[in-house]
C-alpha cells in the first residue's frame, strides 16, 4: 500500500515535471534560425505524450521518460547552441558511402537528439538521462551497449554530405563511469568539451492559492560532456590551399586608425568598423598551414550582400530625418515601387538603430566575405550609393578579408532549386568552410536550408536599402 502510494506521489511529480518542460519549450526562442516549428511541434508532441502515458499510468508500475526530454531542452537552452533543425528524430541513411558505393545497410535510420549548430559547427548530439551505473559498454540482456551505438552513428555520419556532422556530442545528464568514459577516448578519441553548459534548471508550479513556489529543480552538476570529431577539422582548414592575393585588407589595415574614418560616416559606423577584429598585415607572405591558423581561430564572421548594404545604407547612418523631410513624390520617384519598402525601413531605424544591434554581433570578430560577394556589393554601390554610402563602403571593404568562393560541400550537396539558389549556395557555403556564421537579411534562404534539415549558422539582421546618400 506504501509502495503503490509512493509510486502516485511519482507519477503527480512526472506529470508536474511535463507540463514544466511544455512551458519550457514553448519559451524556446521562435526565430528560425534557433529552433523550427518542425522542431518544437516535434518536442511538444513527446511531452504530451508523456503527459498522456502518466495520466494513465498504473499506481504499481512506473516508467518516466521525461528525464531525457528535459534534457534535450536543456541543450536547446544553451546560448551555444543554434541552427537547431531536427530533434529527437532518426537521420537516415546515406543509400552510397563516400566513394559513391551502395551500402548494405537495411536500417531504416539512426536516432540523433539534436542536430545543430554548436560555436558555428555542425554537430549532431546524443542525449543519455541513465544512471551511469546502467550504462554498459558492450552489448548485453536489455541494451545493446554504448559501443555499439556510438560506431551506428560514427558510420551514419562519415558517407553524409549535407548533413555530416563535425563532430558527435554525447551529453550524460547523470554523469559517465570512469570504465566507459576511457573506453570512448580510447576507441573514439573522445575529449571533454571545452563549453560550459549551466549546471541548474528550475520552473515554477502555483501552488492552490495562486502563489507561485519553486518546486521543479534540476541539477546537472554531474554531466558528462564528450566530443567525437567525425572528421579532424584542423585538416580542411590547413590543407586548403586558399590564395588570398585578391584579399582587399593587404596594407591598407591599419590605415583606418589613423584616418578616424574621414567624412560623413557617422559615429555609430565609425566605433562598429573600429569594434572588428583586424587581420595581421603579413598573411598573404604566409604559407596555406598560416592561413589555415588564420582564418580556424573561430573568431570569423562571413557577410553576405544584404549585412554589407545595412552597414553602410544612409537609413542606417543618420539618414532617416533627411529622408521623411522629402517630399513623398520625390521619394516615390526615386525608390519607385520600393517605396512602402524603404519608408518601413526608415520607421524601424527610428524605433530601433540597426549600427546598435549589429555592432554587438560584429564586435571582436574578424570579417569575411566571399569573392562573389565582394563583386556584387562593389557593383551595387557603384550603381545605387550616394557619395557617402560610396565612401563607407570602401572603408568597410578594408576591414574585411576576401576570400574565395570555396562553398562547402554538404552546403553545395543540397539540390539547386528557386529557393535555393546557386550563388546563395556559394556564399552561405563558404562561410560555412570556415566555421563562420553568416550575417545576412535573407532569411528566405536560411529557412529552406533548415527545412532541408540542416544545421547551418545564421545571423538575422534587419534589411536596409542603399538611398543614394
Amino acid at each position: 500500500m506504501m509502495e503503490a502510494k509512493g509510486i502516485a506521489e511519482e507519477v503527480e511529480l512526472a506529470k508536474k515535471r511535463c507540463m514544466a518542460v511544455i512551458g519550457r519549450i514553448e519559451g524556446l526562442p521562435a526565430a528560425s534560425t534557433t529552433l523550427t516549428g518542425s522542431c518544437r511541434r516535434t518536442l511538444l508532441k513527446l511531452a504530451h505524450s508523456e503527459l498522456a502515458f502518466l495520466s494513465r499510468c498504473s499506481t504499481t508500475c512506473l516508467s518516466v521518460n521525461i528525464g531525457h526530454l528535459e534534457a534535450v531542452v536543456h541543450i536547446l537552452q544553451q546560448p551555444f547552441v543554434t541552427g537547431v533543425s531536427r530533434v529527437c528524430k532518426s537521420i537516415p541513411l546515406s543509400p552510397t558511402d563516400l566513394n559513391g558505393r551502395k551500402t548494405n545497410s537495411c536500417s531504416k535510420g539512426v536516432h540523433v537528439d539534436v542536430v545543430c549548430t554548436l560555436n558555428g559547427k555542425p554537430v549532431w548530439i546524443i542525449v543519455s538521462d541513465r544512471n551511469p551505473r546502467y550504462i554498459s559498454w558492450d552489448i548485453c540482456q536489455k541494451t545493446k551497449g554504448l559501443k555499439l551505438r556510438v560506431e551506428e552513428v560514427l558510420a551514419a555520419a562519415q558517407p553524409m554530405i549535407t548533413l555530416k556532422p563535425s563532430s558527435i556530442i554525447l551529453f550524460f545528464s547523470n554523469g559517465l563511469g570512469n570504465f566507459v568514459k576511457e573506453k570512448l577516448r580510447e576507441e573514439f578519441g573522445a575529449s571533454e568539451i571545452a563549453l560550459q553548459f549551466s549546471v541548474f534548471d528550475f520552473d515554477f508550479s502555483e501552488d492552490l492559492e495562486g502563489e507561485w513556489i519553486n518546486v521543479l529543480g534540476r541539477l546537472y552538476r554531474e554531466a558528462c560532456v564528450l566530443e567525437i570529431k567525425v572528421d579532424d577539422v584542423g585538416d580542411t582548414v590547413s590543407s586548403s590551399g586558399c590564395d588570398l592575393k585578391g584579399s582587399s585588407v593587404a596594407a591598407v589595415m591599419p590605415r583606418i586608425l589613423e584616418e578616424r574614418l574621414e567624412g560623413n560616416v557617422g559615429d555609430a559606423f565609425c566605433s562598429l568598423i573600429l569594434g572588428m577584429k583586424l587581420h595581421p598585415l603579413d598573411f598573404k607572405n604566409g604559407g596555406s598551414s598560416d592561413i589555415g591558423v588564420l582564418l580556424g581561430e573561430g573568431d570569423l564572421i562571413n557577410f553576405d550582400t544584404t549585412a554589407l548594404i545595412a552597414l553602410v545604407s544612409g537609413i542606417s547612418n543618420g539618414g532617416t530625418e533627411k529622408l521623411l523631410a522629402t517630399p513623398e513624390s520625390e521619394l516615390r520617384q526615386r525608390f519607385k515601387g520600393n517605396f512602402e519598402f524603404v519608408i518601413g525601413q526608415v520607421m524601424s531605424e527610428i524605433q530601433n538603430p540597426i549600427q546598435v544591434e549589429l555592432g554587438s554581433v560584429i564586435s571582436g570578430r574578424r570579417g569575411i566575405i566571399c569573392e562573389t560577394v565582394h563583386s556584387e556589393f562593389k557593383e551595387l554601390v557603384l550603381m545605387c550609393g550616394g557619395p557617402n554610402e560610396k565612401f563607407r563602403a570602401n572603408q568597410l571593404l578594408k576591414c574585411l578579408m576576401v576570400v574565395p568562393d570555396s562553398p562547402s560541400q554538404r552546403v553545395m550537396g543540397l539540390p539547386t532549386t528557386r529557393k535555393l539558389a546557386l550563388k546563395n549556395k556559394v556564399v552561405f557555403g563558404t562561410g560555412d568552410y570556415w566555421h563562420a556564421p553568416t550575417l545576412t537579411a535573407n532569411m528566405s534562404f536560411a529557412r529552406a536550408i533548415s527545412q532541408a534539415g540542416m544545421s547551418l549558422f545564421t545571423i538575422e539582421h534587419r534589411p536596409r536599402a542603399l538611398t543614394g546618400d
